[in-house]
């Protein structure tokens, strides 16, 4: 499944499926980057074909960022029919995949 990039105009509209993650980044952000191709490739991982991947940039969308409680970039968040679940800052991507293996 492809990444959807999203905004505040439509973010409770992305979120709202059974199983979301998504990726909050800067353009600023080296680490965000870095990690926007892993993001991608695992969004096409069969293991997360249920779970939809939302990209949204934080510092241009406040509503969502204050949704999951943005305060350091990347930042992951996961939603749950459109409820806040989970969120943590990571760059490594085995803690990125531990937090979507629990939706």
């Amino acid at each position: 499944m492809s990444v959807v990039l999203s905004d505040d105009s439509k973010f409770t509209q992305d979120i709202n499926h059974p199983k979301v993650v998504v990726k909050y980044y800067a353009d600023w952000c080296g680490s965000c980057k870095l990690f926007a191709p892993k993001f991608r490739r695992l969004s096409d991982d069969e293991r997360f074909k249920d779970i939809v991947f939302v990209d949204i940039n934080a510092e241009h969308n406040p509503e969502a960022r204050k949704m999951a409680g943005v305060d350091t970039l990347p930042f992951f968040a996961t939603f749950e029919n459109g409820q806040f679940k989970e969120g943590i800052s990571t760059s490594k991507e085995e803690v990125f995949t531990e937090l979507i293996q629990k939706l």
